[in-house]
């Protein structure tokens, strides 16, 4: 059975024993991890998302991908040449299981990406009334 799972903002159709890149999770290698936003399992479209539905995958290693260089040269000026580079970190995933029910009984941590926060908005601390009542 194949799922199409959305995460990092690209859609990715799996299978068990399928071998992934994808964008940077917070997970150790060794870790599993679970998605929760399936689309679409076997022939079960999901309107947006398969209630219910999950792909349990185990994280093989923390990699960075290949180096892209970007070059720039604008005309008419002098010394306005620039190279830069830069190596997108990615997570590198093995599935071991797609689900069709049951993803919320697992107690398999969600996949939650690198630079999500759990933590709550800071509070805004109102000013000190300095004014004394007489």
């Amino acid at each position: 059975m194949f799922a199409v799972l959305k995460t990092g903002g690209k859609q990715y159709k799996v299978q068990a024993g399928d071998v992934l890149r994808v964008e940077k999770l917070n997970a150790a290698a060794g870790d599993k991890v679970q998605f929760n936003e399936i689309l679409m399992v076997g022939s079960t479209l999901g309107a947006p998302l398969v209630s219910d539905a999950c792909v349990q995958a185990e994280v093989i290693d923390q990699i960075k991908a290949d180096k892209v260089i970007t070059y720039v040269k604008r005309r008419r000026k002098h010394s306005s040449q620039r190279t830069r580079g830069h190596r997108q970190q990615l997570t590198l995933l093995r599935v071991t299981d797609v689900l069709d029910k049951g993803a919320d009984k697992t107690g398999v941590k969600a996949a939650v990406g690198a630079r999500t926060k759990d933590e709550p908005a800071a509070k805004v601390k109102k000013p000190a009334n300095d004014a004394v009542e007489a």
